[in-house]
């Protein structure tokens, strides 16, 4: 497995002098792996500090939520390790005054123990101390008592709460009951597409099916309390409110915060859609998501997947999440959209056509070869998405086959003439064909079907010019000329065949045959090419040897239209 280290056992503190670095609100100890708020007042003059921490591999916690109004100190263990009592200790000495300190600790046993024996020496040395424990993880309801859940991500909000409230100068006693009251209103779950990979291991910590996931697992990359198939995001999120409401009944009306915590490795993308998809089911329960927030906020190093927290609100909790913070990873106010959906914008006022209203015969005919093209296009997704993935992004397959059922989609209205259903089509690829495909088709069918207006049965040299004008404005579109390995490779050789043939006294059908074989030489020749333009020139010499996947899909649609 490979990992952007230096030495697994220098991970930790090289992580947090470049998080320092990068930060200038924020110190770490010289002895020890802590980070404090770089601009502390005298220690007569602090207010209430706030600390957490644990074993390294969550982050951005617990360093990046350092900063004023959020935690005064961070301590870091080794991964997935507690730290040390020492190190504890020497944050408290380092972060607290006369207020004292409030230990936020996440329920697992290490750090009960070092946090708990730090606090006892702290008190020792005169300083006050008080712990809030998190146990936030509803996945263990049916298998623990309450008390001795798991902490999870959730605990970010409680770093949030208690920073807030320690920062508007709150006595300890205060600030740790606003804290145990944010935590005992928090619930979480999470679920895994995969394991994770410790440094100093260098392989996943367990093994996954093509199609299984962990539901209700913790943050050290152990595995859940169960294994089931994967199902969509929004049957995830069902299963985890479904979860919080049998654990707490969720009551019509209840006000809540949201946090969509990734897990180490999944893109905003889908922390997007499950934020969506939770919001959704909270309000399916009569639940308002007033804030909301969605990305890694508390990981398992590299693992795929996300859990849900939820926290009840009330004004006050809400002005304490309201309130503004330095550190670094925090969000925002993260306040839910609640007019998602723009207005419908005024439509154009469509003048009647001048064109026929019933399609002539010839316009079916186009609808009919359309027809052919797009089946032939849908039917290789599969060849098209092999050759794109080799030398592009991978979408070529999908984004024809979309194309081909938008041409299917279109009714016979659509192919009044020739040139009116070239411009159907046309617009039909640009609507739904994403990336460079739709506009080149797009850009070409369009200009042919302005050569081919007012043309109710157009000759076979009205055709060539068009395909000619077509291919012209696609060159012009995107830059690219034969020998650049693109789809002109194929369209060029076949617009200048069918020019060619029909100039030297060939049938329009023996003319047409030559075009298409004229295509399928040009898209193998490019399997000899060096690319030139687009996302395979990034690859040099390493595309070649392969066919270009748009010259492939040009030749495959043509060959479609072999006369019968």
């Amino acid at each position: 497995m490979k990992k952007l280290i230096n030495d697994p056992t220098s991970v930790v503190r090289e992580m947090l002098e470049g998080a320092v670095a990068l930060n200038s609100h924020i110190a770490i100890l010289p002895d020890e792996n802590v980070v404090v708020q770089s601009d502390l007042a005298e220690a007569n003059a602090r207010k209430v500090a706030i600390l957490s921490g644990g074993g390294s591999g969550h982050e951005p916690a617990h360093a990046g939520y350092v900063g004023r109004g959020m935690l005064t100190a961070a301590v870091a263990g080794d991964v997935f390790t507690s730290p040390s009592t020492d190190a504890v200790l020497s944050a408290i000495r380092a972060a607290s005054g006369p207020a004292g300190a409030l230990l936020i600790v996440k329920n697992y046993t290490g750090d009960r123990l070092n946090f708990g024996l730090a606090a006892e020496l702290a008190r020792a040395e005169g300083i006050p101390v008080d712990i809030v424990v998190v146990s936030d993880d509803v996945a263990l309801r049916n298998s623990v008592p309450k008390e001795r859940r798991r902490g999870i991500a959730g605990t970010v909000l409680v770093h949030k709460v208690a920073g807030a409230a320690a920062e508007k100068g709150l006595p300890l006693a205060e600030v740790a009951r606003l804290a145990r009251y944010a935590a005992d209103n928090i619930a979480s779950m999470g679920v895994s597409l995969g394991a994770c990979t410790l440094p100093a291991v260098g392989k996943p910590g367990f093994e996954l099916g093509e199609d299984e996931i962990e539901v209700g697992l913790g943050i050290h990359g152990e595995q859940g309390i169960r294994r089931m198939p994967i199902v969509s995001a929004d049957h995830l999120c069902s299963l985890i409110l479904e979860t919080m409401d049998a654990d707490r009944p969720f009551i019509r009306g209840d006000r809540v915060a949201l946090l969509v915590n990734g897990l180490g490795s999944t893109p905003p993308m889908e922390l997007s859609i499950v934020a969506r998809a939770a919001i959704s089911g909270l309000q399916a329960h009569g639940v308002a998501a007033e804030r909301a927030w969605a990305g890694t906020f508390l990981s398992a190093l590299d693992m795929p997947g996300f859990s849900l927290s939820v926290m009840y609100l009330d004004d006050m909790l809400l002005d304490l999440l309201d309130a503004p913070t330095e550190a670094s990873s925090w969000p925002g106010k993260g306040r839910v959209n609640a007019h998602r959906a723009m207005a419908e914008p005024l439509k154009p006022v469509v003048t009647e056509s001048a064109h026929a209203t019933s399609p002539t015969a010839e316009g079916l005919q186009v609808r009919e070869l359309a027809a052919r093209a797009a089946n032939a296009a849908i039917s290789a997704e599969d060849e098209l998405t092999k050759l794109d993935s080799i030398a592009g992004d991978g979408d070529l397959g999908a984004s024809m086959k979309r194309g081909g059922e938008a041409i299917l989609a279109l009714s016979a209205a659509d192919f009044v003439d020739p040139s009116t259903g070239l411009a159907s089509i046309g617009n039909a690829l640009r609507r739904s064909i994403a990336g460079s495909s739709g506009p080149f088709y797009a850009a070409g069918l369009l200009r042919a079907s302005r050569r081919l207006a007012d043309l109710a049965l157009p000759s076979a040299k009205d055709w060539s010019d068009a395909f000619s004008l077509a291919v012209d404005a696609i060159s012009e579109l995107g830059g690219a000329q034969p020998g650049d390995r693109t789809m002109v490779d194929a369209l060029r050789p076949a617009a200048d065949a069918l020019k060619a043939g029909l100039a030297s006294g060939k049938s329009p059908e023996e003319a047409w045959r030559a075009a298409i074989d004229a295509a399928i030489a040009g898209a193998n020749a490019t399997k000899t090419m060096r690319p030139r333009l687009g996302r395979a020139s990034y690859l040099g010499e390493r595309a070649v040897g392969h066919p270009d996947g748009g010259a492939v899909a040009v030749a495959t649609w043509l060959k479609a239209l072999t006369p019968r």
